[in-house]
């Protein structure tokens, strides 16, 4: 085998129907368009969401929904993964910039404290907002929290 004998397998490709080449190929004509109408000539396309007197869906289906402007987008982090970092690290503080060099989260995103699991170290915490149970779990521990 070698690259001047190499061809598809049989039956795996198909010769390309060859339209509007004269009456002898059974395909001229019309070329397959049929007779007259929009549709036939050259040039038509058919407007976005036309469904030919039938209501359209975009008018069909209600306007609903807004996107709040003032809405400011926050990176969950449980007080569990502060006891993890705190065990794995030996830390007694913890900063947004400890987060980001853990990888939770990145550069550009804003951090809130979420009080699911259990914290036993003291810990100076640092972050953009505390929901109310993780702020009572760290100061239960004799633990500060630091918002920035």
């Amino acid at each position: 085998m070698n690259l001047s004998n190499l061809k598809p397998a049989a039956g795996s490709t198909k010769t390309r129907k060859r339209i509007g080449r004269g009456p002898g190929s059974g395909l001229g004509g019309t070329s397959t368009r049929g007779h007259k109408g929009a549709k036939s000539r050259s040039g038509y396309s058919k407007k976005i969401g036309l469904e030919g007197g039938q209501m359209p869906i975009q008018r069909r289906l209600p306007k609903f929904g807004f996107k709040n402007i003032n809405r400011i987008e926050y990176k969950a982090i449980n007080i569990s993964v502060l006891q993890q970092m705190a065990d794995a690290q030996q830390m007694t503080k913890i900063s947004v910039e400890d987060l980001i060099a853990a990888g939770f989260i990145s550069k550009s995103q804003l951090v809130k404290i979420l009080g699911n699991g259990n914290l036993t170290a003291k810990l100076e915490v640092e972050a953009h907002a505390f929901s109310k149970s993780a702020e009572e779990a760290i100061q239960a521990v004799g633990g500060t929290v630091v918002k920035l």
